[in-house]
């Protein structure tokens, strides 16, 4: 394990700039103590054994050589203890820069550690886990009286979804290797990684449209129309108050108003594992990141739907384009649900602008089905992934195949050109 070390500084106006654009980072707290206990290490445990073993020996047979090894081993072990027996007066504490990244790229944990007592600390170093595995130790440098150390490590981002960091454990451990001082600091923090996705453009859709987007959270009232219902936030307009519901429920409601002058994208994600060969689905869901991406980054509605249903992205009509990619992080592929399962649930929704069907190659497509859907929607777009162009059949709707993300790119601009 490869770590950077930093020298003691103080913390500088670029390191707050940087967390705030970038890192966004979280939990950036003193450390909680945990417990805190010396120990030996197996190492430790086997000299004191062997010592044991030859002062018996030794003393039982009159061998002064074998005294003299078990007495230098059980003294070793004694020096070891007393070692690592103070509790060391330190602050430390774990961030996580950034607190959310795409699959693949960089993400570290920096180890902060802070002396307030007034010694110099040496042998200290920092244990942390991943998903419930201890990994990751960092030796860090001596800590003078009243200093700041950092210590950098690269946490794992090959898997997509949420994972758990922490909790730390401070090591302080003696030079022969033989006891340690264990503590716990702070808690598990949790790194979301993305889906990885690539810029697309928006696909036109035959109708009258914002083409430039929406220019504030409200439109023309000729544009608006009735949504659903949820809870009053201070701010809402008190003219869409729903006295109605709100005396009915005893909480003030307010209607949700959506412009539907504006594009919706529809994009159905197949989640069954038996339409995916070996790592297409990932790449599924990449596509499917980048498409939802690129329609929410536009300030474009919209809906994310797999075969167990219609994802939830937030309340407002606009999720943005971070609700979509954290809600895609999550997604798995299943046996219990497929394609089919997701038209059903398509079926059941209003009819939309575009709609864009991510799937795999391994299974027929429903080809009638997705013919059907064809007149409730303005574009239609099937995306299989894993499948050869000579292996497509034919449905009726434009179909694009792609093996790797970076395939998705010349093939959809192409079809945006059409």
């Amino acid at each position: 394990m490869t770590s950077v070390r930093e020298s003691a500084r103080p913390r500088t106006p670029a390191d707050d700039e940087n967390a705030e654009a970038g890192a966004r980072l979280r939990s950036v707290r003193p450390a909680a103590v945990g417990l805190s206990s010396s120990r030996l290490t197996p190492s430790g445990r086997a000299v004191l054994g062997t010592g044991v073993a030859a002062c018996a020996v030794g003393w039982g047979l009159g061998y002064a050589e074998a005294l003299a090894l078990g007495v230098a081993a059980l003294a070793a072990v004694a020096f070891a203890l007393v070692w690592t027996h103070p509790t060391p007066s330190v602050r430390a504490r774990r961030e996580i820069v950034p607190i959310r990244v795409a699959r693949d790229e960089t993400a570290q944990g920096v180890v902060v550690l802070h002396n307030t007592g007034t010694r110099t600390l040496r042998g200290m170093r920092a244990e942390d886990r991943v998903a419930g595995v201890p990994v990751f130790p960092v030796d860090l440098p001596p800590v003078p009286p009243g200093a700041e150390v950092r210590a950098r490590y690269r946490l794992p981002t090959d898997q997509r979804g949420s994972v758990e960091v922490g909790p730390m454990l401070l090591v302080r451990g003696d030079p022969l290797g033989l006891a340690r001082r264990v503590r716990e600091c702070g808690s598990a923090e949790t790194l979301l990684v993305r889906p990885r996705t690539v810029p697309l453009p928006v696909l036109p859709a035959g109708r009258t449209h914002h083409l430039e987007g929406p220019t504030s959270d409200t439109a023309e009232d000729g544009t608006l129309t009735f949504h659903s219902l949820r809870e009053y936030v201070l701010g809402d307009d008190m003219r869409r108050v729903h006295w109605r519901s709100s005396a009915r429920t005893g909480r003030l409601m307010v209607r949700r108003m959506i412009d539907v002058s504006l594009p919706t994208t529809t994009v159905v994600l197949d989640t069954g594992q038996d339409a995916y060969r070996d790592g297409a689905f990932e790449t599924a869901v990449d596509v499917a990141a980048s498409v939802a991406e690129a329609a929410a980054r536009s300030h474009f509605p919209v809906r994310l739907l797999t075969g167990g249903g219609l994802l939830p992205l937030g309340d407002g009509h606009d999720p943005g384009a971070d609700h979509v990619l954290d809600r895609l992080s999550l997604v798995s592929a299943e046996s219990r649900h497929t394609l089919s399962d997701a038209l059903d649930v398509l079926e059941r929704l209003r009819e939309g602008d575009t709609l864009v069907v991510v799937t795999g190659g391994e299974l027929p497509l429903p080809g009638e089905r997705l013919g059907r859907m064809r007149g409730r929607f303005d574009r239609m777009l099937v995306v299989r992934v894993g499948v050869s162009a000579a292996a497509t059949t034919a449905l009726g709707v434009p179909q694009l195949t792609v093996d790797l993300l970076d395939d998705l790119v010349p093939a959809w601009r192409r079809e945006a050109m059409r």
